[in-house]
């Protein structure tokens, strides 16, 4: 077993995640309903240790783990995370192995645990390329976490904007082919609906960690209007109180829909 993955549970309580004063610094009845996350920085988190790069994956994984707990806590519904985008393919194999079998030792020891803690495992993207066991324990988990209702984590593997737009634009020619769908019925929210997040709102903020400012094909459309909130901190050190402050600076931003 990786000694970077958490063996127990933590208790998910006010007491152990956030003070009192922490939580009294948010406007509790604002808390946004979805956060996306590009997890940006491991492999320089390692650099700064001296460890391989793969240490500093591990060590990611522990801290997903972490603020998964920290956003079921203060009540964010549903937290979507950039795992493994369409580009990553070009890592050396050896990396794009490795990061296969950390996603497949993860979901396993994590499993028990999610469904313990009320999270829901959803995924974006697609399967193609993904190894037959990696795929089974993908589908495990979600069957085994489908009645959970406190948090869904979406993990996004193989996922990039543009192929998500891609393959959802190919799914309404099709229907437009098969007559179940007219071309004047196309509208924003019908592009909306094709797309691999249909059953989830538009994230409220997009955090990126590492300092990095670029978007990197991570849902391009459902991020329009999304407030976008960067922090110099890598992935790795990433906590509960870096994720309270990306919080309360959306708390604190008026935000517009094109309007003035």
């Amino acid at each position: 077993m990786n000694s970077w993955i958490i063996e127990e549970p933590l208790p998910i309580n006010h007491e152990t995640v956030f003070s009192e004063e922490e939580l009294a610094s948010l406007d509790l009845s604002r808390i946004p309903h979805h956060v996306a996350i590009i997890m940006d920085g491991n492999r320089r988190w390692a650099m700064k240790q001296d460890l391989p790069a793969m240490m500093g994956h591990w060590k990611g994984a522990d801290t997903l783990t972490h603020i998964v707990r920290a956003a079921s806590d203060l009540g964010i519904k549903v937290l979507t995370v950039f795992a493994f985008s369409t580009e990553n393919w070009k890592r050396s194999p050896e990396e794009v192995e490795a990061l296969m079998h950390l996603f497949k030792v993860y979901l396993q020891e994590q499993k028990a645990p999610m469904v313990q803690e009320g999270v829901r495992l959803d995924t974006i993207g697609h399967f193609e390329g993904l190894s037959s066991d990696l795929k089974q324990v993908l589908a495990e988990t979600k069957s085994a976490t489908a009645h959970c209702q406190k948090i869904e984590l979406v993990l996004a593997i193989n996922y990039g904007g543009r192929d998500d737009i891609k393959r959802a634009l190919a799914s309404m020619i099709e229907d437009v082919e098969l007559g179940i769908l007219a071309k004047h019925e196309i509208s924003e929210e019908t592009i909306s609906d094709y797309l691999d997040t249909s059953k989830w709102s538009d994230p409220e903020i997009l955090i990126r960690t590492s300092g990095e400012n670029r978007l990197s094909n991570f849902l391009i459309w459902q991020l329009s209007y999304s407030e976008f909130y960067h922090v110099d901190v890598l992935w790795p050190d990433f906590n509960a109180k870096e994720l309270l402050k990306a919080i309360r600076e959306l708390q604190q931003r008026s935000r517009r829909f094109g309007g003035t």
